[in-house]
């Protein structure tokens, strides 16, 4: 399994990327997300975080080989968990991935079927699968910190944030209004060594 791939990015196109890794120039699928994230850096060199499939029917004779890549890491797990849903699939899943990994996630922990309905290929029944099978694990996904999904080496959501939102959740908020404090306190620019700090931070910023 090729796991990432790194080199010059020389072709954008509508639903994949050209890198040049020498000795080889290789065809990498990517979401829409991804794609408007990569226009800017063609001659650049990048790396993405790949994940390979086969593409084909083994009964009509012909297989091909394809690569799927990713910014950051938790980018390609959540496309990983994406394609476990029945009737997904990863060119279903690919056509979907057209916002941010943690926007995405928040819809499916908060159950908006009608957001997730409108995403490119997913209808009202995808969606409801979508949400019953990934809405328990969601929560690391939509605790990345905005922006992060840009980012190389970026994008995991820290240990102090999450047992800070669970936290949060205990003491009886809602799990949307503890990303939202979470959020605040975050965007403030000042980092918290530990649980208590950001706590006493968002509870000192909402009196």
């Amino acid at each position: 399994m090729i796991s990432a791939i790194a080199g010059k990015l020389v072709q954008v196109g509508e639903t994949s990327v050209t890198i040049a890794a020498s000795p080889f120039d290789y065809e990498v699928f990517v979401g829409d997300f991804t794609r408007r994230q990569l226009q800017s850096k063609i001659g650049q060199e990048v790396r993405l975080h790949t994940l390979d499939y086969i593409e084909g029917n083994a009964q009509g004779g012909r297989l091909t080989p394809r690569l799927v890549g990713f910014l950051t890491l938790p980018e390609r797990q959540f496309f990983d968990l994406f394609c476990s849903v029945d009737g997904v699939g990863v060119k279903k899943a690919l056509r979907a991935m057209v916002r941010p990994v943690r926007e995405l996630a928040i819809l499916i922990e908060e159950q908006d079927t009608k957001s997730l309905s409108a995403l490119p290929g997913v209808g009202p029944a995808t969606s409801e699968r979508i949400i019953a099978k990934l809405r328990r694990k969601m929560p690391r996904f939509a605790l990345m910190v905005a922006g992060d999904e840009l980012s190389e080496g970026s994008g995991e959501s820290s240990p102090v944030i999450e047992e800070t939102f669970v936290a949060l959740v205990t003491l009886g908020h809602s799990e949307a209004d503890a990303r939202k404090l979470i959020d605040e306190a975050v965007q403030s620019g000042k980092k918290f060594k530990d649980t208590e700090s950001l706590l006493t931070a968002i509870y000192q910023k909402s009196k």
